[in-house]
């Protein structure tokens, strides 16, 4: 059964504040969440024609506000997509999208799947979860926003590293048990 787009973004918004800034598997999301600056937005396509034409629409609007107001959005899709090969062919047709929108250097698209699976990966190999969220996810992101916080960051190559010993140290039980607690958070 399909969530409605309220619970999809609650859940998401869940796994945002205790596994992406919990787990600080992202030390920049932490601000822009407290700020505000998050757009969740949830899509009711059911196919990747209608998800690219919303794609375009967020990207438009992303580009178009102040980072200030909004300085990046999560697009959840949990109706397209969720065969992970599907959606990591789809990332082509948004990388294309923001080439045909003369958005190249302004916005960059980043991926998040519940499947996700890092190429030459195990789809057990713990490291996945760092890109898997609770549904289908197009994360769009200000490239100047992306630059200014990995310039303040003093090792940006240490983030992976940081996030494999946290997500090896947690485990698959451990993982498992934090995204029941995202799903029990909304229901709670």
């Amino acid at each position: 059964m399909r969530p409605t787009a309220p619970q999809a973004i609650a859940e998401t918004r869940a796994w945002v504040e205790r596994a992406v800034i919990g787990l600080n598997l992202c030390p920049f999301a932490k601000a822009v969440q407290a700020k505000g600056q998050v757009r969740y937005i949830a899509t009711d396509a059911t196919d990747p024609d209608t998800l690219l034409a919303e794609l375009c629409s967020e990207l438009r609007l992303l580009a178009a506000t102040s980072p200030s107001q909004t300085d990046t959005t999560l697009l959840i899709h949990p109706g397209v997509l969720g065969n992970f090969d599907d959606y990591n062919d789809f990332l082509d047709i948004a990388d294309a999208a923001l080439h045909a929108l003369g958005l190249d250097g302004v916005l960059q698209v980043a991926s998040f799947h519940p499947d996700y699976r890092f190429a030459g990966s195990a789809a057990d190999d713990i490291a996945n979860a760092t890109n898997r969220s609770p549904y289908p996810t197009l994360h769009l992101l200000r490239e100047a926003s992306v630059e200014r916080a990995v310039s303040a960051f003093p090792e940006p190559e240490a983030i992976y590293e940081a996030n494999m010993r946290t997500l090896q140290a947690l485990g698959a039980d451990g993982w498992a048990a934090l995204q029941a607690r995202c799903r029990a958070d909304v229901k709670g």
